[in-house]
């Protein structure tokens, strides 16, 4: 999956904005104000950064090597997972959905 691919997904859900974090060279995907997802680049690769339960969290980064706490954000909740890595589109947009949920349920 690449960049574009991603924004373009979260860019299709309702009620969803999208600002750049200078500060951290990010875009950030916005449901109705809260945070759901960071595009951004680590170590040179394209990487985005969700929101999930701690469980979740945990599970997804015990199978996967591109999975690891996100640095700027809430490490029990957040997980950066880099786009050209082992997880399989599908898993991206499971994660995706998972988050977006996350900040629809926050309202």
């Amino acid at each position: 999956m690449n960049t574009s691919e991603l924004l373009s997904y979260c860019m299709n859900k309702p009620g969803v904005e999208q600002s750049v974090q200078s500060g951290w060279k990010a875009t950030q995907i916005k449901s109705n104000g809260i945070l759901f997802a960071m595009v951004h680049e680590v170590k040179g690769r394209p990487a985005v950064s969700l929101k999930s339960t701690p469980a979740l969290a945990d599970l997804i980064r015990e199978e996967h090597a591109d999975v690891f706490p996100s640095e700027h954000l809430n490490k029990s909740h957040w997980n950066t997972l880099f786009l050209d890595g082992s997880l399989k589109d599908s898993q991206i947009y499971y994660l995706v959905d998972a988050s977006f949920q996350q900040a629809d349920n926050t309202k």
